[in-house]
């Protein structure tokens, strides 16, 4: 594995001799612009691994994309070549549709110890609630990005993400539907400690996200990528693109529905990737 091949496909091209809070941040910037979030391993018959040299060659070499597990832990072995200082850490993913969260941990993030300071580097969720640049671990202080407001909220030791997403103006041209505006609204996103955690400990829900009948892994065919003012998203046949800040504190969203035949092409020009086996796109209900 070179770091100079990893800096290729991301298209990095900055300084990287000092691990400061600056380098930090263009990289990862560099990251979730080059290297897609997406599960379309498991719709193509194929298995995710948790093997840093598997992940290297399948997101670096074959310029593919990775769920959570994937780019976490490819970013924590970067930023280690680089000299900061990493610990791996777990949480629990919301879940609206139970209003919960779940009993195990089924994410993966990063925890950054930088000049007497933590935060906080997810490149691993992908659509509208990725993080665009490290977030610092304080308390219920408004960090602004460019997707929207995050926060975190600690409560006796266990951290809660959230995050404040602007009103959206929202397109739909495969139908004669009006443009319609959705507010603001405050949207949970995780849970978290700050127990240090090793790679092993995320073998078992790696293997349940991508078997399990009810997991939205399996129930929906997933791909995103964010763009310098935005982010696009394929699940299933849906394509949906957002434009941030479009105008007055409101996001663009534009929504269309592909046929089967655009699917390869659409994964190509709008996510750079291609696939070696046959895709089927997924999106069922996740639970009945």
């Amino acid at each position: 594995m070179d770091i100079k091949d990893y800096f290729a496909r991301i298209s990095y091209q900055g300084s990287h001799n000092k691990p400061d809070l600056a380098t930090l941040s263009d990289i990862f910037q560099h990251h979730i612009q080059a290297v897609p979030y997406e599960n379309l391993s498991i719709h193509c018959g194929e298995r995710i691994e948790l093997d840093l040299e598997v992940i290297y060659n399948k997101m670096v070499r074959n310029k593919r994309g990775g769920w959570c597990m994937e780019n976490n832990y490819l970013l924590s072995w970067v930023l280690k070549t680089l000299g900061y200082n990493i610990t791996l850490l777990g949480a629990k993913v919301y879940v609206p549709e139970r209003d919960a969260y779940p009993d195990e941990i089924d994410h993966l993030l990063l925890q950054v110890k930088l000049d007497g300071k933590s935060y906080i580097v997810d490149g691993g969720f992908g659509g509208a609630y990725q993080l665009w640049q490290p977030m610092e671990l304080i308390s219920g202080t408004d960090q602004p990005q460019t997707p929207g407001i995050f926060r975190f909220q600690e409560e006796n030791g266990t951290w809660y993400l959230e995050k404040v997403k602007r009103k959206q103006w929202v397109l739909n041209p495969s139908t004669s539907i009006s443009p319609n505006v959705e507010n603001e609204v405050c949207h949970q996103i995780y849970l978290f400690t700050l127990q240090p955690r090793d790679i092993e400990e995320f073998m078992g829900c790696n293997a349940h996200l991508q078997t399990a009948p009810d997991s939205l892994f399996v129930t929906k065919s997933i791909c995103s990528l964010q763009t310098v003012d935005g982010v696009r998203a394929l699940v299933g046949w849906k394509l949906t693109e957002i434009k941030y800040n479009y105008r007055d504190n409101m996001d663009l969203v534009e929504i269309r529905i592909l046929a089967d035949e655009e699917i390869e092409k659409t994964l190509k020009e709008k996510f750079s990737i291609t696939l070696d086996k046959k895709f089927v796109p997924v999106d069922t209900p996740r639970f009945f």
